[in-house]
């Protein structure tokens, strides 16, 4: 699994039939340790309706066709989890919103 964040979509009106109907967007991976963005975009099946600047857990192989909607689908990476906060060492080293005081 990797923790990436969304940076765009994919717009395609032709493609295979079991592609047909799927959200596809751009992900780039994060850095768990620094929360910064590393390596080259990839594209992603959303499978649970993230949103641009969402930082997202995906999984890729096969793990990325074990969800209802990527089922039996030409699948290699695909967004299982939008992330609220992410504790590491004992630390909040992200957030997805502010603490109300």
């Amino acid at each position: 699994m990797i923790l990436a964040r969304v940076r765009g979509n994919v717009v395609s009106t032709n493609k295979a039939e079991k592609l047909k109907g799927l959200k596809l967007l751009i992900v780039i991976p994060i850095d768990i340790e620094t929360f910064q963005e590393k390596g080259q975009p990839l594209v992603a099946i959303d499978t649970v309706g993230a949103g641009e600047n969402e930082v997202v857990m995906c999984v890729g192989g096969s793990s990325s066709r074990q969800t209802s909607i990527t089922d039996g689908k030409p699948s290699d990476l695909a967004i299982i989890a939008i992330i609220d906060s992410v504790e590491l060492r004992g630390d909040v080293v992200f957030r997805k919103y502010e603490e109300k005081e």
